[in-house]
């Protein structure tokens, strides 16, 4: 059974799964039946970053432009224009054991396409989570559902994936930006 997590909290991912290498990172989410009319374009990210909580260069910006980083442990499986349909709407895969060791953290993260022309933000948003699944056996070992209210919010940083001691843990963030992908982008230090 999962670990539920409420915003704010932490849990060991390898320290208690021996052998746990390759993740599905799922996210989902579903638009609110008051959004207003205009169709919803929700869109995952990761960002690899470095000790200094920012990106080496702009290939650890991995998004639907940009796929799969160089070092090949990890993938986003592609982009969902509408977000219809029960489960992830997004996916990313990680192989724990491929990620280069300046890689620190590994930050997941979901904007609205468009934001500010469509009239859109994360209040319009719900039954947002994220969870990560252990590929080997399909069975979801972390899951955080994003409880707050998003009010005037374009960009969420879901959770965090990162190393301490040697082990990987996994950190339930919740946290909004305002200013859509650039904002987020400026945060973790992709030029723009």
């Amino acid at each position: 059974m999962a670990v539920s997590l409420v915003k704010g909290q932490k849990v060991d991912l390898t320290k208690g799964n021996p052998g746990l290498s390759r993740l599905t990172v799922g996210l989902g989410w579903d638009v609110n039946k008051y959004s207003g009319g205009s169709a919803f374009d929700l869109d995952a990210e990761a960002f690899l970053l470095n000790s200094s909580g920012k990106v080496s260069s702009d290939s650890d910006f991995i998004f639907y432009g940009n796929l799969k980083h160089a070092c090949g442990g990890v993938e986003h499986l592609g982009d969902n224009l509408t977000g219809e349909g029960d489960g992830d709407d997004e996916q990313i895969t990680v192989d724990l054991s491929k990620i280069p060791a300046e890689i620190e953290k590994i930050a997941f993260t979901v904007t609205i396409y468009d934001a500010d022309t469509r009239s859109q933000n994360f209040g319009q948003v719900e039954n947002a989570f994220i969870r990560i699944v252990d590929q080997a056996n399909n069975v979801e070992l972390v899951r955080y559902d994003l409880c707050e209210d998003f009010s005037i919010e374009t960009a969420i940083v879901f959770a965090e994936l990162y190393r301490h001691n040697g082990e990987w843990k996994f950190n339930a963030i919740g946290s909004g930006f305002g200013g859509g992908l650039k904002d987020i982008c400026l945060n973790y230090g992709v030029n723009v």
